[in-house]
């Protein structure tokens, strides 16, 4: 019987081949008949696509004639099972997929070729998957579903190679090295595209003891195995068991096999692939019961591996798939059947069973694709235990991938020389100097270069002759004797009034060795310095790069342009490195005042140091700041550095503070903007908007008493009962919803540290000391820009600590490098 249906939108008519149609008679007056739709399935576990398909008959026979369909018949298995199905649980969906068939029909253009786990069942498998594979589809991939599908194309994200060029490899932080591994569709794609293994972390395989490869073939709809195949061993002398069942009743003699194999092998390793393996131990020992206790195949079957947990998130083989065949193949390994698969062994069971006599073919060919399955699997095997020993030079360790940005500046690589030789021709100087120059009168002339000066060209300001000494600096006696002539020329910079200058000194003296201890020194003369640049010209160096932020090479630049100081290239780079010994000291007493205080505020940010990321701490008090690097975001080293410390711990909510044994004050701009977002995000949450009122109208009071007053104890007590009176309400309140329940629990948690300030004088509630300190650094990191050493850091987080410090003191970093003073507190206050 043929039934059709009409798309109301397009007009397409859909026509559907009833397999039965049972019709129930009207039972009277204002009850229609009704023509319940029979449809026959062979398969003895129908499933949902089944009960679609009854359904689509049934719109299709009530839109023929005046009866209606409230369910239909489903007659499928062996037994020729019934099955009632509900229409009206089903006629949405219908409906829906009914228009989306229309659309397609509807349009000129093909569907978007998508590969799905129907194309194992369908004669046009063979020919989409070259198309895919020509499309570069990233349907190609098999563990990527339709919605990560259309969040990539809603990136333009369409091909598996435009995927590849997505993955960033970042390191797990320590808190999170205990969870399963992230499965990477990027890296997948990129192990794809460089045809080579990547891996993530190094694969956790050890047998310690005999392997059996395992592998088991069954008719999933009948819940029943026919062949179980056992590898023992590996190598040549690897031994075959193939365990065949004639019928569904033979089961048990094949699992009473199984078991007697396993026992005769010494310490089985039990080895399979896949869900489908596990499956089939737990159904078998609850069917036909387990192995003896202390048994070989009792503790084979307890510690038995799925290799594919080893493989999943942490091996990227250069496959579309994690599959047996995809993997195997790709290390070299082929069928002896080229055309077996899960479902043809499907096809073959069923041939052989309905004539066993006239398909010995058939059986033999289930036999050894069961058995290369297994041996498919020792290869596999060995190839992860090789890698879990050593690392060929043919692997990628993700770790060491670096992260690429395909917007930066870098230098491009092409595929052929006449492609480079093109793209030489287009660079800005070579196009200045090569091309226009020869049309261009004026810019020939700006491009004559003139000879670089030398800094021995510099004329002399001033002649020093310094007076000889009247003893040893080292001994103290007077018994000197003339030891040779010598001369050093100082280059400076000079402060004025009303500027600044190039200063340049030449000194002579004789330089004099001590008849008693035998040392030669030269004589101590005023402003002579150890080398040939002056101390002011090193603090202006260091003024415009850290306070000003100007980057080594421009001031290298700006000295010569300026000052007429033709200095070498990387002299900024040295007076940063020498100014950075010499403030070491006051580095150090900065770190040493602020474990000692009353009052430390306490935040971190993320730096890039030679590719690599770590974390730089910011310590500030009211007048004193200081920087410290670390390799990585974990607070332990913090128990040893505060361990002193007696004050109070102003801090954002980051856990690793929780371990310090110290008063704190959490930051409440931190906590209020958190709830604020949360408040945006569910505005109909009732029982949260009060919650942020009450707590609203809490802290406002205080912020006015705080600015009225100060931050003094015996003015900010009287907040003390609105706290308990807010958290008695909180208490009471009902439970609310999951947000809610996630700040009643943070507000319990964080009690004794969000209001410290009421007990504590000079305490404030919020961060900002610390966060002020932070975007200063934040700045001087655009400058360093990741290309710096991780010594070299640390020298910039010494002069940016003295800069930082000198702001808060009042006074100007300039003057205090031109001190020569190492104390800044000593400095700034008033003689």
């Amino acid at each position: 019987m043929v039934a059709q249906t009409v798309d109301d939108r397009t007009g397409h008519r859909f026509e559907s081949r009833l397999d039965a149609v049972e019709h129930i008679p009207s039972a009277g007056r204002g009850s229609p008949a009704q023509a319940v739709p029979v449809r026959f399935h062979f398969l003895n576990k129908p499933g949902r696509d089944e009960s679609l398909l009854l359904g689509f008959d049934a719109l299709a026979l009530t839109g023929k004639g005046r009866c209606t369909s409230t369910h239909g018949k489903l007659v499928y298995g062996d037994d020729y099972a019934v099955k009632k199905v509900r229409i009206a649980e089903l006629a949405g969906e219908v409906r829906r997929r009914i228009g989306q068939m229309a659309v397609l029909l509807s349009g000129t253009a093909s569907p978007e070729l998508v590969l799905n786990r129907h194309c194992a069942e369908c004669g046009f498998q063979r020919h989409c998957r070259q198309k895919a594979v020509e499309q570069d589809s990233l349907s190609l991939l098999a563990g990527m579903g339709e919605r990560e599908r259309q969040r990539l194309r809603g990136k333009g994200i369409f091909t598996v190679t435009q995927l590849s060029h997505t993955f960033q490899p970042r390191r797990k932080p320590r808190w999170l090295q205990g969870r399963a591994e992230k499965y990477h569709h990027a890296l997948k794609a990129l192990a794809i595209r460089e045809r080579k293994i990547h891996l993530v972390g190094r694969p956790e395989l050890k047998i310690e003891g005999t392997p059996v490869y395992l592998d088991v073939e069954g008719l999933p709809d009948r819940d029943c195995y026919y062949l179980i195949g056992l590898r023992i061993g590996s190598g040549a002398a690897a031994r075959q068991h193939s365990l065949w069942a004639d019928t569904d009743r033979a089961e048990e003699k094949i699992w009473r096999e199984f078991l007697a194999v396993l026992n005769t092998v010494e310490r089985p390793v039990l080895i399979h692939y896949g869900s489908y393996e596990t499956s089939f131990l737990k159904r078998m020992r609850a069917r036909h019961g387990e192995p003896e206790p202390g048994s070989p195949a009792a503790g084979a079957m307890e510690s038995a591996l799925n290799l594919v947990s080893v493989i999943f998130a942490r091996i990227y083989f250069p496959t579309f798939s994690n599959g047996l065949k995809e993997i195997a193949q790709y290390l070299g390994f082929s069928w002896s059947v080229p055309e077996a698969s899960g479902v043809q062994s499907v096809v073959w069971r069923e041939t052989w069973s309905r004539a066993p006599a006239s398909s010995e073919r058939e059986r033999r060919n289930l036999i050894a694709y069961n058995a290369d399955d297994c041996a498919a699997l020792e290869v596999v095997t060995q190839r992860i235990l090789d890698l879990a020993a050593t690392l060929p030079p043919d692997v990628v360790d993700a770790a060491g991938l670096k992260r690429e940005n395909p917007y930066g500046f870098k230098r491009n690589r092409f595929f052929f020389p006449e492609l480079a030789t093109i793209n030489q021709a287009a660079y800005w100087d070579y196009q200045r100097e090569k091309v226009y120059v020869k049309s261009d009168r004026r810019l020939r002339r700006a491009l004559i270069k003139v000879p670089a000066g030398s800094i021995r060209d510099v004329p002399v300001n001033r002649r020093v002759q310094c007076a000889a000494p009247t003893q040893c600096p080292h001994c103290g006696l007077s018994s000197l004797r003339k030891y040779d002539r010598a001369s050093r020329t100082v280059y400076d910079l000079k402060f004025t009034r009303g500027g600044l200058r190039r200063w340049v000194v030449h000194y002579h003296y004789h330089r004099h060795e001590c008849r008693h201890c035998g040392r030669v020194f030269r004589p101590p003369a005023a402003g002579l310095p150890d080398g040939k640049f002056g101390p002011a010209l090193m603090a202006y160096a260091v003024y415009q790069n850290i306070e000003l932020r100007l980057s080594q090479e421009m001031i290298d630049r700006s000295l010569d342009e300026l000052f007429g100081l033709p200095l070498a290239q990387g002299s900024a780079s040295r007076f940063k490195i020498k100014a950075a010994q010499v403030y070491a000291a006051t580095y150090e007493l900065l770190l040493r005042r602020l474990r000692h205080g009353g009052l430390l505020h306490v935040d971190e940010t993320k730096v890039s140091v030679a590719g690599c990321q770590g974390c730089v701490w910011v310590f500030a008090s009211l007048d004193t700041v200081a920087y410290v690097y670390t390799q990585n975001r974990e607070s332990e080293w913090l128990r040893d550095f505060l361990k002193n410390f007696q004050g109070v711990l102003v801090t954002d909510f980051y856990s690793g503070y929780d371990a310090l044994e110290c008063p704190k004050q959490r930051c409440l701009i931190h906590f209020l903007r958190d709830l604020n977002d949360d408040l945006y995000k569910h505005p109909y949450d009732e029982e949260l908007k009060r919650v942020g009122r009450d707590f609203a109208d809490l802290v406002r009071p205080m912020i006015a008493t705080v600015e009225r007053r100060g931050l003094k104890v015996r003015f900010l007590k009287k907040h003390r009962r609105a706290v308990d009176r807010f958290y008695r309400r909180l208490d009471l309140a009902p439970p609310g919803s999951a947000v809610l329940k996630k700040y009643r629990e943070r507000f319990a948690r964080e009690r004794g540290e969000l209001f410290t300030f009421l007990h504590h004088d000079g305490v404030p509630w919020n961060n900002n000391n610390a966060e002020h300190a932070i975007k200063a650094f934040a700045l001087l990191r655009q400058v360093i820009n990741g290309v710096t050493s991780e010594k070299g850091l640390r020298e910039y987080l010494v002069l940016l600590s003295v800069c930082e410090t000198c702001k808060y003191q009042g006074v100007k970093f300039l003057d205090f490098l031109r001190s020569g003073e190492q104390d800044i507190h000593r400095f700034a206050t008033p003689r």
